[in-house]
Formats: structure tokens, sequence, C-alpha cells
């Protein structure tokens, strides 16, 4: 009776604690978010290298090249990087850029077996980049019009090496579709406040720009160069600094991202994801930890708590003020970000993001090997 007295007591400790955690997170994104935005630009356009790795891709690549090419800027190249492919990629890349002298390839046969197969894909492609600017994105990305360069070149300015955008996935029918983008927006609030705030620790390679000279500076992916995963956000999260990084969101700068159709794709997909999570900076991993963590523990202890504790409503109560705080977070971000959000649908997502990460967080944390598609 004792031992489940203290049980419950603890239960209650770290439950209101949790909760208090999530609200001041919460609040510290709605104030982030409610920063204006900087303008860097001087007002002349820099030339820009657009670079996208591709893996049998071609039937995303007939897409997106068109997208590309037309983009309303006046100085840009396209280098679509064919890594091994064993579809029809090569001979098409190799007919359009007869056809446009904007559109060039860099044709990998083998990667060293020390090196991550996207890495050195994509340093391959950084290297062959004429100009300064690279403005990463994927094959099965679409860019929301033909502004998207023009809007993220707005942040180029003279002393930024880094631009952070937002990369949003595709609206399309049913749940896993709706928890796909409530996951992707979640991490997105996460990284942009952060950032907004002057610490940035991550970036998305669907909608990414760097210098090729910091990149060349540093030596690249060289101290990562093995992990798969984290060209990206670890590249970030080792040089970009609140001195020389800016963000760029909203509708024009958008670059949507086709989402998975099942959920065994969308596990294996994240786990490659958060795997990268272990090799960030001490405090990043404390920071983001301690918001995962009182997540969980607001659903892990809150519900055990709710159904023991003899005045229930005083937890319902706290778990009622924290879902409204994170549906106005939810909402708020999505549009300052640029896009819409079923906010109405936040109070499940919630409570199932708790599960998901949960397993996929252990998963991630234990796996000592992923893949991107081949390496």
């Amino acid at each position: 009776m004792i031992f489940k007295r203290s049980l419950l007591q603890i239960l209650e400790i770290v439950f209101f604690a949790a909760i208090v955690t999530q609200v001041i997170y919460f609040t510290v994104f709605l104030i982030a978010f409610s920063r204006k935005q900087n303008i860097s630009s001087t007002g002349n356009p820099v030339p820009v290298s657009i670079i996208v790795c591709a893996h049998d891709e071609d039937h995303n690549l007939k897409e997106l090249i068109p997208l590309l090419l037309t983009q309303d800027y006046p100085e840009f190249e396209v280098i679509i990087v064919d890594d091994r492919s064993n579809d029809s990629t090569f001979d098409y890349l190799l007919e359009e850029t007869k056809k446009n002298h904007r559109l060039r390839m860099v044709h990998v046969n083998r990667t060293p077996s020390h090196a991550d197969g996207k890495k050195y894909a994509l340093t391959l492609g950084i290297r062959a980049a004429q100009y300064d600017w690279v403005l990463l994105t994927d094959a099965d990305c679409r860019p929301h019009n033909q502004n998207w360069v023009k809007s993220m070149s707005v942040q180029m300015a003279d002393k930024t090496q880094f631009v952070l955008g937002y990369s949003p996935y595709l609206k399309r029918p049913g749940f896993l579709n709706s928890f796909i983008r409530f996951e992707s927006l979640i991490t997105s609030i996460q990284y942009f406040s952060f950032a907004l705030m002057g610490n940035p620790y991550m970036g998305v390679g669907r909608n990414l720009a760097y210098r090729k000279s910091l990149f060349l500076e540093v030596k690249g992916f060289h101290e990562f160069l093995h992990v798969t995963g984290g060209d990206d956000d670890l590249f970030v999260n080792q040089h970009a600094r609140k001195d020389n990084t800016q963000i760029c969101i909203g509708e024009e700068s958008l670059m949507y991202s086709i989402p998975k159709n099942a959920w065994h794709e969308f596990f294996v997909q994240k786990i490659r994801h958060l795997s990268v999570g272990k090799f960030y900076s001490g405090g990043n991993r404390f920071w983001l930890g301690l918001f995962t963590m009182s997540w969980l523990m607001s659903w892990l202890a809150g519900l055990p708590v709710l159904f023991i504790l003899e005045m229930p409503y005083i937890v319902l109560g706290a778990l009622v003020l924290r879902s409204i705080l994170l549906s106005i977070t939810v909402h708020n971000a999505a549009r300052h970000l640029g896009h819409v959000f079923e906010s109405w649908m936040v109070v499940v997502l919630d409570f199932i993001y708790t599960f998901y990460y949960l397993v996929t967080g252990l998963v991630a944390l234990l796996s000592k090997k992923v893949r991107w598609k081949r390496n």
C-alpha cells in the first residue's frame, strides 16, 4: 500500500513537471514565431546552383526538373547527381542536358567503402557546382511555384552561410498523411523556433542552402562521412551559428515533399532521420530530449494519474490546457510557415505521436546501421 502511494506520488510529480515544461516550450515557440523575420538580401540576386541527388528516381525527375528549370530567377544551374541508378535516369539526363544549358549531370559509378552513399554523391555535386551558393532539394520534392529560388535567395547576404527553408509534405487523403504532416510540422516548429531564438541546430536537405566555399573549407562531411543520413542536419548542427544563419519561411519558399503511402515505409524513413540525433551537440540533445520526454510523460504519466487520483479534474484540466496550447502553436506556426494544417485533428494526433515517438525513438537510438536506399 505504501509502495502504491509512493508510486502514485512520483507519477503526479512527473506529470505536473512535464505539463509545466510543455507549457514553457509552447510559449517559447509562440514567442519565436511572433518575431519579425529578417530580410538579409542586398538587392542583387546571387547566382545559385541547385543540387539534387537521385537513385532510381527517373519518374520523379521527369516531374521535378521542368519545375526547376522554369524558376523565375536570372542566374542558376540545376545539377542532378545520378547515384548508381539502375533505371533510365542516366539516359534521360543525358538527353535533357543537351536541351537546356542550365541542366548538368554528375554520374556516380561507385561509392568508396568508407563513405555513405548520399554524402559521397552530394559531395561530388557540390564540387561540380560553378556557383558559391548551393540550394539543395530531393527528387521527390516539388517547389510551390516559380519563385522558390527567388524567395530563398533573399536571405543569401554577404555574411550568411546557411539558409534554412521549410519543406512540408503534400496533403493526401487518409490518416497516415495527416500524421506524417503533423510529425513533420512538429519537427519544423522546433528547429525554426530554435533558429529564430539564435540557436540553429538542424535543417532539412529538401530545402536547404549553404555556401560551397564553407563546405570546402570545413572539408564537407568528413567528420561523419560514415554515418547514414545527416548530410543536412548534422552539417547544420556542426557549422550553423546565430550570426551566419538565416531562415526563409512563407508560401513562396515552400518546397513540398511527396509523403510515404505505407506506415512501414514511413517508419523506416523516420528511423533513419532520428538515428542521427545522437550525433548532435550535447546542448541540443538536452533541450530536444527535454521537450520530447516532457511530451511523452504528459501522457504516459498523465493517464495513470487521471484514473487513480481522487481529483481527476485537475489532471484533465492540465491536459486540456496543454492541448489548447499545442493546437494554438500548430496553427500559428503553420500560418507563418505558409500553409494550413487542420488543427481540429491535433488532439488525436498528439496522443498517437506519443507512442509513435516512444517506439521509433528507441529503435533509432539502438540502431547500428540504417540505409539510404543503397550505400
